[in-house]
């Protein structure tokens, strides 16, 4: 039996893929193949093909990047960050924030039409290729009413083929290309969390694009929430020039026109990926993909009318005319940007190619010795950052007198790997003072690295 509601429809839209009773308003956008969508679409292949490169390339013999999450180790263009490297994580997220801010306010959202991944495939991939199947937009919205048929059965099982390659090229980030081919070639029983997070990956991004699609930036998205606070009246944006184009109304070839440029053809409606009009101003559902923009400039063209009714400019150009570009915040964000990537660059110029922690053994922080000499536990963490294999060997630099029993020494680091191995260091009761002595641990790889650490041994109070 059919559910039936009683509530009123709504007086007007409150989203752009609502209708008015509330129920769901699937978005066919026309394709308006202009100059801004020839040059997004050189954009978007060079990111895609991006996408499926980073993570098979690679610099200093390192992958160009990988998140693994399970040793806490992220490559970033051949520069490991380990879980102790805090501060330059900081200060690269910080620059990444930084950067996010200043490319809004002076571009708005670019990142959204050009950048975004969603954006790009859905625009670029999923929907090139829907057309391709069902038709253009007539043809998809007759499906729409009608209910699916074979072409879009053939579409799902292709969208959701796509979705397994991306989802794939997505675990490669994390787990590594070549671990990700040794996965794909055996069972998924060998793997089977590895396996779920791709399949689980794949479900994801397969209702995404086949059916969430511009919710995503309409609903999920909080970016075009924040526009209201990384936007001001001078940020590029994409807008209609109402000084121009009212009062509306149909164009006649063969009569004086005395109304606006704009001829009310609602293509500028019907070619936008998130359904919204672009005459009604700055809204947070415009994602500036410029589709708007290339479908009036055509008709501008075919009338006989200058372009740029629509066009990129600002909220002040459109009210005031021209404009200064160079503002405050810009300033002050292009300063703190230059001073974050300016420290994690020296940051990144003075590391060493080993990172070594000296941590205190397990259980009773020393003991006596049946020849009455201190014995402390040590263990050595050492972390390889350079691009080569090491032995690191290590020994108490001072004071004299004291010796060291470690069962790995020299201790062999493969690159960009980290071992750990325990070392007891003895000492004669008299050498301490208060319970405490303290030493110098000097660590060497014979190649590029000899650093010496201060220590603390831990022995008994009663010293002289």
């Amino acid at each position: 039996m059919a559910i039936t509601s009683n509530a009123p429809a709504a007086e007007e839209r409150v989203l752009s893929t609502l209708n008015l009773d509330g129920t769901r308003r699937l978005i066919r956008p026309k394709l308006s193949k202009g100059r801004f969508y020839r040059r997004r679409l050189v954009t978007a292949w060079a990111l895609i093909g991006a996408f499926l490169l980073i993570p098979i390339l690679k610099m200093g013999g390192r992958p160009l990047m990988l998140l693994d999450i399970p040793r806490r180790e992220f490559t970033f263009f051949g520069t490991t960050f380990l879980p102790t490297d805090t501060f330059l994580l900081m200060l690269l997220l910080f620059g990444i924030f930084v950067g996010i801010f200043l490319l809004t306010a002076l571009l708005g959202r670019v990142w959204c039409g050009w950048a975004c991944p969603q954006s790009v495939y859905m625009e670029f991939l999923y929907r090139p290729l829907e057309r391709w199947i069902e038709g253009g937009r007539a043809r998809q919205l007759a499906l729409d009413a009608s209910g699916p048929d074979a072409r879009r059965i053939l579409k799902h099982v292709a969208f959701f083929a796509i979705s397994a390659l991306l989802a794939n090229t997505f675990l490669a980030y994390f787990v590594g290309w070549h671990h990700l081919i040794s996965w794909m070639s055996s069972s998924p029983a060998v793997h089977p969390a590895a396996f779920a997070v791709m399949l689980g990956t794949t479900l994801l991004m397969f209702l995404d694009f086949a059916w969430f699609r511009e919710q995503t930036c309409i609903v999920a998205c909080p970016y075009g929430r924040f526009q209201s606070v990384l936007l001001d009246r001078r940020s590029l944006i994409v807008g209609y020039d109402a000084g121009r184009g009212e009062p509306r109304a149909p164009w006649r070839r063969s009569e004086q026109r005395s109304a606006g440029d704009c001829i009310d053809c609602q293509i500028c409606v019907s070619t936008c990926p998130t359904g919204i009009d672009i005459r009604d101003g700055l809204q947070m559902e415009c994602i500036a993909c410029t589709q708007c923009i290339d479908a009036c400039d055509e008709v501008m063209d075919r009338i006989g009318l200058p372009r740029g009714l629509v066009r990129y400019t600002s909220q002040e150009q459109l009210a005031s005319g021209p404009q200064r570009v160079l503002r405050p915040r810009l300033v002050v964000y292009s300063a703190i940007l230059a001073v974050t990537f300016g420290a994690l660059a020296f940051s990144l110029g003075e590391q060493e190619s080993a990172d070594v922690t000296l941590l205190r053994g397990l259980g009773a922080p020393f003991q006596v010795l049946p020849s009455g000499e201190i014995s402390n536990q040590l263990r050595v963490k050492i972390a390889n950052r350079s691009g080569a294999d090491r032995s690191y060997s290590f020994e108490v630099a001072t004071p004299a007198g004291l010796t060291m029993v470690a069962p790995e020494n020299p201790l062999p680091v493969a690159a960009g790997d980290d071992q750990m191995t325990a070392a007891f260091i003895n000492a004669p009761p008299s050498a301490f003072s208060s319970g405490e002595l303290a030493i110098v641990l000097r660590v060497r790889d014979g190649v590029d690295f000899d650093r010496s650490f201060d220590y603390r041994l831990l022995g008994p109070s009663g010293g002289p």
